[in-house]
């Protein structure tokens, strides 16, 4: 058994929010350089070219990358040999949002209740997933999910009849839905299968998946190409001003289900896919 204090988790999430705010991941920044290579209009090449001027502006000023400094969505992949010490797992993942969102100067964009409105004034309180799996590790993954694209996300329970065509459907009008409001180029996160909130979370957890890198199961790989193409074949372009570039990608994640169900949830995430992680 390895223990694991909460200020080591509380501090390690703290860096994880601020780092992601100002600084893309390699894989988004290759995935521009991608897009500018494909997209022939004049207008998508010029907005992509400022997205990359503004990654770089954010990470070198250390100055958020958006003014939406998002949602905190953690998912922890908790080792079974681990004990957290000093306090609830949840407390400390919190209490590190709270830290980095105050630290960073980052926008607080959180209410207590989806009713009253009142903002937490800290970011507070993330939204946790956990797993426990078979290591002496704790992973923490953390997005900053803004809340634009996350607003266009959908889901359905399609009947199993309607099968893969629908499915594909389902995925192309959730982006034409989502138009130039999510921010594009989107980057969307499927999930299929399993049951109401199964799906979801799959759909959240897909986006942690390297942008760029094939899937591992060969039929999702297929269809993820497809349905990209499909997806920029709308000329919605970056930001909707036009062009071949409306998705930089599509991951999906499935899991089994009832024989009655065919649950398909797709999370819409923006240009500005802001995901950090680490591994105590």
């Amino acid at each position: 058994m390895r223990d694991i204090h909460v200020s080591a988790i509380a501090d390690a999430v703290k860096k994880l929010c601020m780092e992601a705010n100002v600084s893309l991941e390699p894989d988004v920044l290759r995935a521009f350089d991608r897009a500018l290579t494909t997209e022939r209009s004049t207008a998508g090449k010029q907005v992509l070219t400022i997205l990359k001027e503004n990654a770089a502006l954010a990470a070198g000023q250390r100055i958020p990358y958006c003014q939406d400094t998002g949602t905190v969505v953690c998912f922890v992949e908790l080792g079974q040999d681990v004990h957290v010490t000093g306090g609830g797992l949840d407390d400390a993942i919190n209490e590190g949002v709270r830290q980095g969102y105050k630290e960073g100067y980052l926008r607080a964009s959180i209410v207590k209740s989806p009713f009253d409105r009142v903002n937490t004034g800290d970011n507070t309180p993330a939204v946790i997933h956990v797993d426990v799996v078979p290591a002496a590790t704790l992973k923490i993954m953390i997005m900053a999910k803004g809340g634009g694209c996350e607003n266009r996300s959908k889901y359905t329970m399609l009947t199993p009849a309607a099968g893969l065509p629908a499915v594909k459907d389902f995925i192309i009008e959730c982006v034409k839905t989502a138009g130039p409001d999510a921010c594009p180029p989107l980057i969307l996160g499927v999930g299929a299968g399993g049951t109401f909130e199964k799906c979801a979370i799959l759909s959240k957890k897909s986006l942690f998946r390297e942008l760029g890198s094939p899937n591992p199961d060969p039929m999702l790989d297929a269809l993820e190409k497809e349905l990209l193409e499909r997806a920029n074949r709308l000329g919605i372009g970056p930001q909707g001003y036009g062009g071949d570039t409306t998705a930089l990608g599509i991951h999906i994640l499935t899991y089994p289900c009832h024989i009655t169900s065919l649950p398909v949830a797709v999370t819409i995430e923006c240009h500005a896919h802001r995901h950090k992680e680490a591994t105590l």
